[in-house]
């Protein structure tokens, strides 16, 4: 029994010896491959060092050859830039070098002649002093010899010099007047004609009426609008007189104002080209033309002294231009008049040597005055120069405007160039007429008279002057004054205008109730 124990504890004791020495060996065989797998690891990262290594050293590289070479286009240009800054401080010691050659050169010569004029002086000084002692002589011996004293000698010979001096400088003054005037007059003529004839312009007169067409006379029924409402409402709101007549297809717009009759041609061919006519239809459209052709008036200003070649001017300058295009001096278009006096003055003051730009500027602000706001009393002539100054215009631009009718005396030889180019202008045959002038002459001064009355807000002329229409503020004029302040104006217009026929004061009074549903 103790035996098979022993037998039993023998082979437990072998096994587990056993056990041990293959444990032993199992983990002797992993420990060997945990070795090679470390160390082949290591040689792995080893290598991928190397690599990254290396591909860093190529990127520093890189990087430090791109810097040196822009560091070496730096200092190339650099060094560039010092190179030509060394030759032009070269250049310029050079230059400076020659001109201290020539400051001495000159000095060395200024020095001689300063030698030389001593000497003269020295020379000049010697002579005069044995002619003033021969002189002496002279003139005691001449007093000897006429008996007459020096002073009196001197006296008598000044007096004949001086006669004879007065009679010589008499005739001589007067042969340098006379050939003055002559050459004068023939070179003023030469310069006068050769201005005009490098001016070439169209003259056309003014007329009082403008005639619109129409598709149909169908047309003109609507024009004139239920017992006349419409026609009414369209004279009310332009002021010029509408005459639809027999005339086949075409209605008669006749005012002396082409401002007016431009208003209400575009405004009367919109109503027809929009088929609304009515008189809330008719005073939108016709305020809405009117401020149109402010803008356009505006833009004509602009666009003439681009055209004359003029730097521009101030706002209210180019308007009161611009505003030329719609008003008439004698039949003759004040824009047209005052671009060829420009011309006229420009080419005038280059022919004798003179500022062609301020010639030209004041030949076409000469009748500025006439466009301002005729509230303004005054001649035409001194209102624009005074306006001119205001905005900043060349002193000589506005004296030539405002003494080109001899208002104020002509401070350089601009005002009379433009004086002359003005005449020359409306001298020419066909340019102007005076009988239009003067008949809207007559219609501005009745316009006038009616707007002097207190509660006036527009007042028209119409009917070629046999009518004028006053539109009152309803506020300040009840219906009562109405026909009184009608009574006054016939009063006043009978007392001091002279006009032919009769002349019908019609007051327009309109109550408006205005409310705007929301």
């Amino acid at each position: 029994m103790s035996f098979e124990i022993l037998i039993a504890v023998a082979l437990l004791l072998a096994g587990t010896v056993a056990g041990w020495i293959l444990s032993t060996r199992n983990g002797q065989s992993r420990i060997s491959s945990s070795r090679d797998a470390a160390k082949k690891i290591m040689q792995d990262a080893e290598k991928e060092a190397d690599t990254l290594k290396r591909e860093k050293l190529l990127e520093v590289k890189d990087e430090w050859y791109q810097k040196k070479k822009e560091f070496d286009a730096d200092v190339q240009s650099k060094r560039g830039k010092q190179q030509a800054q060394e030759k032009a401080l070269e250049l310029r010691e050079e230059n400076i070098d020659r001109k201290v050659e020539l400051l001495g050169k000159k000095e060395r010569e200024q020095q001689i002649l300063k030698r030389q004029i001593e000497e003269r002086h020295r020379s000049a000084e010697t002579r005069q002093t044995e002619l003033d002692r021969m002189i002496a002589e002279e003139n005691a011996r001449l007093e000897r010899l006429s008996g007459l004293s020096r002073d009196e000698a001197k006296r008598l010979l000044i007096d004949n010099l001086t006669n004879e001096a007065r009679s010589d400088a008499a005739q001589l003054l007067k042969e340098i007047r006379d050939k003055a005037r002559d050459d004068g007059r023939k070179e003023a003529q030469k310069i006068i004609i050769q201005a005009i004839q490098r001016t070439a312009a169209d003259h056309s007169v003014e007329t009082t009426v403008s005639v619109l067409n129409i598709q149909s006379d169908e047309m003109k029924g609507r024009i004139i609008g239920r017992e006349g409402r419409n026609i009414r409402a369209f004279e009310a709101a332009t002021g010029v007189d509408v005459i639809v007549d027999d005339t086949p297809e075409a209605v008669i717009l006749s005012a002396f104002d082409p401002f007016r009759r431009e208003v209400a041609r575009l405004a009367l061919e919109r109503l027809i080209a929009d088929g609304r006519i009515h008189p809330a239809r008719i005073e939108e459209v016709v305020e809405k033309v009117r401020g149109e052709l402010e803008e356009e008036i505006l833009r004509v200003g602009e666009n003439t002294l681009i055209e004359v070649g003029l730097h521009p001017a101030s706002k209210e300058i180019l308007s009161l231009v611009g505003r030329m295009k719609y008003r008439s001096s004698y039949g003759q278009n004040m824009l047209q008049h005052s671009v060829e006096v420009a011309y006229l003055a420009g080419m005038m003051a280059a022919e004798l040597g003179l500022d062609a730009q301020l010639a030209k500027r004041a030949g076409l602000f000469h009748d500025i005055g006439k466009c301002v706001d005729r509230s303004i009393e005054g001649p035409h002539a001194l209102i624009g120069g005074e306006l001119l100054r205001k905005h900043g215009e060349h002193p000589l631009v506005a004296n030539a405007v405002a003494s080109h009718h001899d208002d104020i005396p002509m401070e350089s030889p601009i005002a009379p160039l433009v004086q002359a180019a003005d005449a020359i202008s409306g001298a020419r045959p066909g340019a102007r007429r005076e009988s239009v002038e003067g008949y809207i002459k007559r219609l501005e001064k009745l316009e006038a008279f009616a707007q002097s009355f207190q509660g006036v807000a527009k007042t028209y002329a119409i009917q070629a002057g046999r009518e004028v229409r006053v539109v009152v503020e309803q506020d300040k004029v009840d219906d009562a004054s109405a026909d009184q302040l009608a009574h006054d104006i016939a009063a006043k217009v009978e007392r001091e205008m002279e006009y032919p026929g009769q002349i019908k004061v019609t007051v327009i009074r309109e109550y408006r109730a205005v409310s705007y549903a929301k």
